[in-house]
């Protein structure tokens, strides 16, 4: 099942300044560049709720749209490479910890990584470190339709043997395409039953 309707509500710079906690949220997060506001456009049949650019750091705040009038979808700034300054990224960093770490109605945290790489050790520091603290996360890769079935099949296996060597039980992993439309409902479907419990 796919989401009906979508609206931009506020952007942050803060946690603090984020909307009350009344409902659920879902926040989207990866490297720079990953295809994170096209995957967000996707599953809210938007083509422009998300900014999208072929610039990394376009997202530079907490941006929250309200889907549904039932939870938030959470837009976070992407991590790792980006053309800002080591100022501006530390003040990313800093606030996007204390958005993960402080937000009580944070359901989910996707973390999307480019499935046309095998897993980068910035990745797997970022999802061990949520691991650690206790952050209830998923994994999208993303732009599958531009890899193989044989190459998406290695990475995959890459990630997982990754993970194992960490985690006693694996998280959720997802394979998405903006472009296809894969992935859609499964994410979709994903959100309404874990909003539900």
């Amino acid at each position: 099942m796919t989401f009906k309707t979508a609206e931009f509500i506020i952007s942050s710079t803060d946690y603090k300044k984020c909307p009350p906690g009344d409902k659920p949220e879902y926040a989207f997060i990866g490297r720079s560049n990953v295809g994170k506001s096209s995957l967000i456009n996707m599953l809210t049949n938007h083509k422009n709720l998300a900014k999208t650019s072929s610039t990394p750091g376009k997202t530079q705040l907490i941006n929250h749209f309200l889907v549904d009038n039932q939870w938030y979808l959470v837009d976070l700034p992407g991590y790792g490479w980006a053309k800002v300054s080591k100022s501006k990224k530390q003040q990313w960093k800093k606030m996007i910890t204390a958005y993960l770490l402080n937000r009580d109605n944070l359901y989910l945290l996707f973390i999307l990584l480019d499935s046309r790489r095998l897993p980068q050790q910035i990745d797997m520091n970022f999802i061990h470190w949520s691991g650690e603290n206790g952050i209830p996360l998923a994994i999208i890769l993303t732009k599958s339709d531009k890899i193989s079935k044989s190459t998406m099949f290695t990475h995959r296996k890459a990630l997982e043997s990754r993970l194992q060597e960490d985690w006693e039980e694996l998280p959720k992993i997802f394979t998405s395409s903006a472009t296809k439309k894969t992935g859609k409902i499964e994410i979709s479907d994903y959100i309404r039953t874990t909003a539900q419990q």
